[in-house]
């Protein structure tokens, strides 16, 4: 659950760690927790934020998203993690958005509208986890067959599959 004294916590060690960086600076209002360390930021944003976090980052500098995946913890809740790894070539530093997603309505943003190349980063989340990207253009199955029940990267998918 969300506890503003983690928040406070968390932005003051990033504020002490770089004070002046522009990514900090814009996502301050959205995060809902912050980390810094082995020199990379980590922001975990609600998933309604997300589309402006992402924009926010760009407008920052970071201009290349490498890549974005997922993570089932069940069954503990949030039960999904969706990570966003950008980088920024003139900043030389990288920076993590990440969401959590609740089993039950496993639904994000996509952002495809900021970053064109998260496509088939998203539509293999969707294949392999079941999380839905609200907004993205073509979201159907990339690796598993069109008739494949579940999803095989779901840590509560039987090791054979269903029979």
């Amino acid at each position: 659950m969300y506890d503003p004294a983690s928040k406070i916590a968390g932005f003051a060690a990033v504020l002490e760690a770089q004070p002046e960086n522009a990514s900090v600076k814009a996502l301050t209002a959205l995060a809902v927790d912050a980390k810094f360390d082995r020199n990379e930021f980590t922001f975990t944003v609600n998933r309604e934020n997300i589309i402006e976090a992402a924009n926010a980052v760009k407008a920052a500098g970071y201009n290349f998203l490498e890549d974005v995946t997922a993570v089932d913890w069940y069954p503990s809740e949030p039960r999904f993690q969706i990570s966003y790894h950008i980088l920024s070539h003139k900043l030389k530093e990288r920076i993590r958005l990440v969401v959590r997603l609740s089993g039950d309505d496993a639904n994000v943003d996509s952002i495809i509208s900021v970053w064109p190349s998260c496509n088939f980063y998203e539509r293999e989340i969707f294949d392999l986890f079941g999380v839905h990207f609200a907004g993205h253009p073509n979201l159907v199955r990339i690796m598993m067959p069109e008739d494949w029940e579940g999803h095989p990267l779901r840590k509560d998918y039987p090791v054979e599959g269903y029979r």
